[in-house]
């Protein structure tokens, strides 16, 4: 994280002009809600305009990033507020099929109206997922969730970064399309690598161009190697980048939230260097030292 603890008011040096969105996907459990609030929470306090999307119905984001129960208790996810979803698709929840829904609805109110503020100015937008057992269909949600995301318009400086649920069903419903960016995590396991790659080209089958590999807990440089033997092992396909990150201790004993997490931890500064890497923040000095993995 940045080292003055506090939010930069500066401009983030992005690889494009016009802003970022990202997705993290991977199997369940290897750390995909941890990496997404730690990147967000990191680049809104180097000067970036964030907002965190929690697309996993488990909706775990918003306890990581920070919130209090209070806070969480308030939330109202996207796919939950019927009012919203039949202003929008011309249909409420369950009443989908045969509704003549509007499939592009305008979106363009939908941070002001359903995000919630998160530590470090980071807005968190939670979509939400099947309500009850039984519910109908999903159609008007979905239209929803999928106009959503792929509506957003990003600025200089601005980044959309999302979670996502364990496992490939977001692709199915195309919730990642138009994104720039994939982070696929994984864990130095054979089943997590394997999981991982068909992730990889899933995204790659909806055009996302930059796919990363985050190798995720590693405790030392045998822990990198094994999982990378897995990959070459099961696939061909290239990186842009290849990156560990270390197992660390104090995640454990701060969770569910990050925020006891020390910005001179391993693994904070691990996340640093992966921001100044992948979006080109300027670091100073001092976060020049960051690891760039596992040493």
């Amino acid at each position: 994280m940045c080292s003055t603890g506090e939010r930069r008011e500066r401009e983030v040096g992005w690889a494009t002009g016009e802003g970022a969105r990202v997705v993290v996907v991977g199997k369940g459990g290897v750390g995909k809600s941890t990496l997404t609030a730690m990147l967000a929470r990191t680049m809104a306090r180097c000067g970036a305009t964030v907002v965190a999307v929690d697309a996993d119905e488990q909706r775990n984001l918003a306890a990581t990033l920070g919130l209090d129960s209070s806070a969480m208790s308030a939330i109202v996810p996207l796919a939950g507020d019927a009012d919203y979803i039949e202003e929008k698709t011309g249909a409420r929840p369950g009443e989908g099929s045969g509704a003549m829904l509007r499939l592009n609805p305008d979106t363009g109110d939908v941070v002001d109206r359903h995000a919630v503020a998160a530590p470090d100015g980071v807005r968190l937008l939670v979509m939400g997922g099947v309500p009850r057992a039984g519910g109908g269909c999903l159609c008007p949600e979905n239209a929803l969730l999928a106009a959503t995301l792929a509506n957003m318009r990003l600025r200089r400086g601005e980044m959309v970064i999302m979670d996502t649920h364990a496992g490939v069903e977001h692709f199915g419903r195309a919730l990642a399309r138009g994104f720039d960016r994939a982070l696929v995590v994984v864990e130095p396991t054979f089943n997590s690598v394997q999981v991982g790659l068909e992730t990889a080209r899933l995204a790659r089958e909806l055009g996302i161009v930059a796919i990363d590999l985050i190798v995720n807990r590693c405790r030392d440089q045998q822990d990198l190697a094994r999982a990378l033997a897995y990959v070459q092992g099961m696939d061909d396909s290239k990186f842009g980048s290849i990156t560990a990150l270390p197992f660390d201790q104090a995640l454990l004993e701060c969770e569910p939230s990050i925020s006891g997490l020390k910005d001179d931890s391993p693994l904070a500064l691990a996340v640093t260097r992966l921001c100044r890497q992948l979006f080109e923040v300027q670091l100073d000095g001092s976060e020049q030292g960051a690891l760039a993995g596992v040493r």
